[in-house]
Formats: C-alpha cells, structure tokens, sequence
C-alpha cells in the first residue's frame, strides 16, 4: 500500500486552504498513493469566535468536495479534520474517511481537546469553541483497519490501544495542529511511542508555520513503522510525501515480538490483598 501524507499551512482563508488541500490529495495521486491523510482543522486555522461561522453539516459542501476528490483518484482519503456545525456556542472538530467510491465509511469527532496553559508559551482552550465526541472509530478497508485519532488525542495511549485491541487496526491516523513549542519536545517521541505500543503504522499529517499571529504549528509529518522507525518526514514547508508501506512486516513484528495480551483481561486488575 502506497500512503500520502499532505503538509499544509492553512489559515483564515477557508476557499484557498481547500484548494491547497485538493491539489495535494491530487499529487498524491498522481504519485501512486492509495491512502490519502490531511492535516488536523484543513478548512480554516483562524479566529475561534470564527470557527461557528465556517462550520458545516457534515455531509455538506466541503465533505461533498472531498468525497468527489476520493471518488476522482480511486483512494481511500482521510481529510485529517473540519469543523462541523454542533450548536450555537460550540462546533465539532471531525475527522472523516472515504472510500474509493467517495462513500463516508467513519466520523470521528476529537475527543481529546487542546486545553493548555503554558505561561508565556502557549494558552489555549479548545473546549471553548469546540464539543467533544464521545467514542473511539476505525473502519475496515480492503488493506486492513483504519483508526482515526486527532492531533491531542495523543497523549492519551489508551484510545490508541483501544483501536489496536478492539478494532485490530493496522493503520493510526493522527492528523494534527501540534503548536511549535509542545512539538519539539514531544511530537515525535509520542508518535513512536503510539506505534511501538501497538506495532502499527501511524500516519501524521501536520499543520505547518503560523495561521496566525499568535499560532504556529510545528510541522514534521511523519509515517512511522510498526517498529517505531520513521520512514518518511516532511521538510519545514507545505509539501507531499509519498511511501510504501509493508502489512506483512507488521504482521511479522506482531508475531515475533507480540506485544497484544494472550490471556484473560483480568490479568491486569490489581491486586489489592
């Protein structure tokens, strides 16, 4: 399986960030991808008291656009996340997945929000502007399972672990807005650490450089092997990376150093005698 990963700066600028987005999925394509994964908030990275305005129903104009690119290429295509309408206060951060045909095969909503004080570093709420979800989702494929993650939802293990034990997934989407300063120091050792975990493939699609004044994402998209190894990682601008990715490697890895319980799930309850 051939795996696109598309790096993007998006901004305020919803039509134009959607337009970057299709010519990526498209060079992609072109380069043999079968899987195509866009970075976290691909629709708009601009004011939050903005974010109700841009958001859409979901199927609505921006999915239909991206179900259509799917249905055009004959790929599978995750768009990494849009804002879809929830309330009049609060929006959901979503991430979709197509099939070849432009078929909505999952919905995932951002369970884990981007609440964070970090004097003089970063302050940020995003349950302000936006509604949690409420369940972990993966999707069969002809290549295998797909689960679908959002950007903070990776530092919490256990929705990964989930996916791996539960839905048997081979594939770990984690579209993303990391911000630069958490990034450097934590982006890629928790990108590894999900894919050790749960020898899977884990494939990041980021935003990169500033949306904003006060807003700048760190970039560094990334495929990552089922062994922890990086085997792509995108240069610091908007770009295309293509790679191979090896399903009977991971089933190796997942045979010769198992890692999934083979017992009763009782076996980790605590003792308390």
């Amino acid at each position: 399986m051939k795996v696109g990963i598309v790096q993007l700066n998006s901004t305020d600028n919803k039509e134009n960030n959607i337009y970057k987005a299709l010519k990526g999925i498209e060079s992609a394509s072109g380069d043999g991808a079968d899987f195509v994964v866009l970075p976290e908030y691909v629709d708009f990275m601009g004011m939050d008291k903005e974010k109700n305005k841009k958001a859409e129903n979901i199927p609505g104009k921006t999915s239909e656009l991206f179900s259509k690119e799917a249905k055009k290429n004959n790929i599978y295509l995750n768009c990494g996340s849009i804002l879809e309408k929830a309330d009049d206060q609060r929006v959901y951060n979503t991430s979709i997945l197509f099939n070849p045909k432009g078929e909505i095969i999952a919905k995932y909503r951002k369970t884990h929000l981007f609440d964070v004080y970090l004097k003089n570093k970063i302050i940020d709420k995003e349950s302000d502007t936006v509604k949690p979800g409420e369940e972990i989702v993966a999707a069969k494929t002809k290549f295998g399972g797909i689960g679908l993650t959002i950007c903070h939802d990776l530092r919490y293990p256990e929705i990964f672990r989930s996916l791996a034990l539960k839905e048997k997934v081979k594939i770990i989407c984690v579209p993303a807005a990391f911000p630069f300063y958490t990034g450097a120091f934590h982006w890629e050792i928790l990108l590894r650490a999900r894919a050790i975990e749960n020898q899977c493939y884990i494939i990041a699609a980021a935003q990169i450089g500033k949306s904003s004044p006060n807003r700048e994402c760190f970039g560094n998209s990334m495929i990552i092997d089922p062994w922890g190894t990086i085997i792509a990682k995108a240069k610091e601008e908007e770009t295309v990376l293509v790679k191979d990715i090896d399903f009977n490697y991971l089933d190796t890895i997942r045979e010769k150093a198992p890692v999934f319980p083979n017992r009763k799930p009782n076996i980790y309850k605590l003792n308390h005698n």
